[in-house]
């Protein structure tokens, strides 16, 4: 089992004029940490408009930076935003692309479609058809990644002539695809498309064990690949912090970990949002027993001797706990995880208010204790899951159709310059006649910026 951490880029009000800048500045310094620990993956949300709750719209322009400053962690966009209004899908493949190439190839395209009014609506996205075009989306993306040219295409929601969209991602065919599942019917989904699985629903291992068991079963049965490859994966969520000891664990980690599931709610279920007013951490301390996310749970909880869990309970009222606790809690929390087939955990730790200075010192702390004896375990573990799923990735790529990559609408295709476009259309000899004068100017060197002592006939 591998791990990775995730970021929101929470930034809880009040804010000062440094606070995003001093927030992006000590994700990077976890990130280079996290490299040099051993942690296998970096995830990076793309959101908009979700004031506390995450400030991350672009995650290329972060992941960018990472790559710089770390060596071997993995890239993980979790996730972009497919549905066209967010992104084009040629845009969305030239930053996949590059940020490949500048990072040696190092680049996990997890996918998703959004679920907030607040992103939705504000790119004016019926969620009646999110669904249909995430899909279409991350169709002709990765259609942009592996066509030489990308020959085109006429959806219902994405419209483009051929073109060759360049550079090409260093991963060949293109990098592993995920996608963002709360639900379990969205694991089943990312199973049907031959994609991994970045579950956020913050569930315990013995639950996880469903989804999995659901997901590797599907993706033998009713898998046809989206993409060119398949990428047979369930990453989970938790919670996380870790310290010397489980008092210490809860005070550094337990109210960021609740803010995070009651901002989330705040956006996703019951808030009513004031863009630039609405205070959603004053809310947070005001009404978290009331909504079920209260921290004083977890400490409770913490005194009974049972083992960790996704939520801690008492008399009927909860917290977030996950792997919030010492060492040996938290070992033993993710060897139910491992045992029960989930191939990541990824860890948020950067919630709420969360301190920069306990981050640090707990992703250390699990580096050095807990992280190596499942490094170890997940080499031969991976080699082993990649020899049993060999013949079923072979069936499955048999499965896909030919239909995924259409020829060109005609084998001489070619599009003119404007200029050239618009002697075309007047039938001007004398304008093609200079056009074509120009071209050998400019093969001698001769000539200035393009259009210099140009007639335009248009």
């Amino acid at each position: 089992m591998k791990f990775g951490i995730f970021y929101e880029h929470q930034l809880p009000r009040p804010w000062a004029e440094d606070s995003e800048y001093r927030l992006l500045q000590n994700a990077l310094e976890q990130c280079e940490l996290a490299d040099k620990l051993g942690f296998d993956y970096v995830w990076e949300v793309e959101h908009h408009f979700l004031e506390e709750y995450s400030h991350s719209s672009a995650p290329e322009v972060f992941l960018g930076a990472v790559s710089q400053r770390t060596s071997r962690i993995k890239l993980g966009h979790g996730i972009v935003q497919t549905p066209p209004p967010f992104n084009h899908p040629a845009r969305v493949a030239e930053r996949i692309a590059t940020l490949d190439l500048v990072s040696g190839g190092r680049v996990q395209f997890g996918t998703g479609e959004a679920g907030s009014e607040a992103e939705l609506g504000g790119f004016l996205i019926d969620p009646a058809h999110k669904r249909a075009m995430w899909e279409e989306g991350l169709r002709v993306a990765l259609r942009c990644m592996t066509e030489t040219p990308f020959t085109g295409h006429g959806g219902e929601w994405v419209t483009m002539p051929p073109r060759n969209v360049v550079p090409k991602p260093l991963q060949k065919p293109h990098p592993p695809v995920w996608v963002a599942c709360s639900r379990r019917d969205t694991i089943h989904l990312a199973a049907q498309k031959g994609i991994g699985a970045l579950t956020f629903a913050f569930i315990d291992p013995e639950e996880a064990q469903h989804w999995v068991t659901d997901y590797y079963e599907t993706l033998e049965r009713e898998c046809v690949p989206i993409g060119d490859a398949v990428n047979p994966n369930v990453a989970a969520v938790t919670t996380f912090m870790c310290a010397p000891t489980e008092e210490l664990a809860i005070e550094r980690g337990a109210v960021g970990s609740n803010f995070f599931g009651y901002s989330l709610g705040h956006y996703y279920l019951f808030g009513e949002h004031r863009p630039g007013v609405t205070n959603v951490w004053s809310e947070f301390e005001r009404r978290r027993a009331e909504q079920g996310y209260d921290p004083e749970a977890v400490r409770r909880a913490a005194a009974q001797p049972e083992r960790l869990g996704a939520r801690a309970v008492q008399a009927g009222v909860s917290g977030l706990r996950g792997a919030v606790g010492t060492p040996a809690q938290i070992r033993e929390y993710l060897r139910r995880y491992e045992e029960l087939g989930v191939d990541q955990v990824v860890f948020v730790s950067q919630a709420g208010r969360n301190r920069h200075e306990d981050i640090m010192e707990s992703l250390e702390l699990f580096g050095r204790t807990v992280l190596p004896e499942f490094a170890e375990r997940d080499e031969k573990l991976s080699a082993a899951k990649q020899d049993r799923l060999a013949p079923v990735v072979e069936k499955i790529m048999a499965r896909k159709p030919a239909s995924d990559h259409p020829p060109l609408p005609s084998p001489e295709y070619a599009f003119p310059a404007m200029p050239r476009a618009a002697a075309d259309r007047s039938g001007g000899d004398e304008f093609l006649a200079q056009l074509e004068e120009i071209a050998v100017q400019r093969a001698k060197g001769i000539g200035g910026p393009p259009g210099l002592g140009l007639r335009s006939r248009q």
